[in-house]
């Protein structure tokens, strides 16, 4: 069973209201989903990530993504997947976009670098200045392995360890942040709270350093909102957020200020659209974006303006203190 979003029309829509249903005229995050396979199944994965999936980003979508920064002017690259590090194009990708004057930053699940054959991506991760952005989802064993699986702590903390002598999580150099998701059909507590916590039992511990702390709430999509289906408690954690909302959170939803790509190109307003399975109202791809910034390269370029395409499952973005792919949305 596959458990997506509603579209467009949804209760959260007339919520955030017209004022916010649209982007903001200048777009700074292309996000790209470069692939679907994942050495671990993690419960609150919402594109169903895991080693059966086959969907992988080419390299020509990528050359796209690509042109479509140097065309319009984004400023940061958000990889994420799935492992992007099982993408066979990663480390192309990587050096291509280092020659850019743009921020790279890198979703890592941690335990798919204890792995010889993708160990060597933390040092080309230092190499390139690229941030990490990596997943832990409680820094307490038990209540991280309840989510990822057993054997999966030990290795992630190793990781950290190995990323911090590379001069990560210092503070003033290689940007290391860490993303904690809630054990089950709850709201995150305070982020800065949480972001105590982590700092101060990482670091008497295991003398592990780190940048920020982001608190992600779990969105009812893919495989979580199959797991709260099969308990019969997935509407009720629907009207949890719906009852949560926040409207402080709107001016920073991440769907305002970004693009989202899927492995074959096609264009989304955010990575939780994806697994939802709506793609932007317009239907446009990344290379019709490419496509349209060559074609206006003698005149004015087209707008990157659009319309959000909301489903319920927005309630998760904009529930409490906010959530996004960076963490909290509204000040404690």
């Amino acid at each position: 069973m596959q458990i997506v979003g509603n579209a467009q029309g949804s209760a959260f829509a007339e919520r955030a209201g017209e004022k916010f249903g649209q982007t903001t005229d200048q777009l700074e995050t292309l996000q790209i989903n470069v692939g679907l396979k994942c050495n671990l199944s993690c419960k609150h994965c919402h594109v169903q990530a895991g080693p059966t999936r086959t969907e992988s980003m080419g390299r020509e979508v990528m050359q796209a993504c690509l042109d479509v920064i140097d065309a319009y002017g984004f400023t940061t690259l958000d990889i994420t997947g799935g492992a992007p590090e099982m993408n066979p194009h990663l480390e192309w990708l990587l050096v291509e976009a280092a020659q850019r004057d743009i921020t790279v930053m890198l979703r890592c699940n941690l335990v798919i670098l204890s792995f010889p054959e993708y160990a060597h991506f933390a040092e080309l991760y230092a190499r390139h200045g690229v941030q990490i952005v990596a997943s832990l989802p409680h820094y307490v064993q038990k209540n991280s392995e309840a989510q990822r699986g057993s054997g999966t702590y030990a290795p992630g903390i190793e990781i950290l360890q190995k990323l911090n002598s590379l001069g990560y999580g210092e503070g003033d150099g290689l940007v290391l942040n860490l993303v904690y998701n809630p054990g089950g059909a709850f709201l995150p507590s305070s982020q800065d709270q949480l972001e105590r916590e982590y700092k101060k039992r990482l670091h008497d511990q295991f003398g592990i350093g780190f940048d920020n702390l982001f608190a992600i709430t779990n969105n009812p999509l893919g495989r979580f909102a199959e797991a709260l289906a099969a308990k019969g408690t997935l509407q009720a954690y629907r009207d949890k957020l719906a009852a949560a909302f926040n409207p402080a959170t709107l001016p920073a939803m991440m769907c305002r200020n970004q693009l989202s790509v899927d492995h074959e190109g096609l264009c989304y307003d955010c990575d939780f659209n994806q697994a939802a399975q709506q793609p932007c109202l317009d239907g446009r791809t990344i290379f019709d974006y490419r496509d349209a910034a060559l074609a206006a390269a003698s005149g004015d370029m087209p707008g990157l303006r659009r319309r959000i395409n909301f489903g319920d499952h927005c309630f998760a973005c904009c529930a409490g203190s906010g959530s996004s792919c960076g963490g909290a949305t509204a000040g404690e």
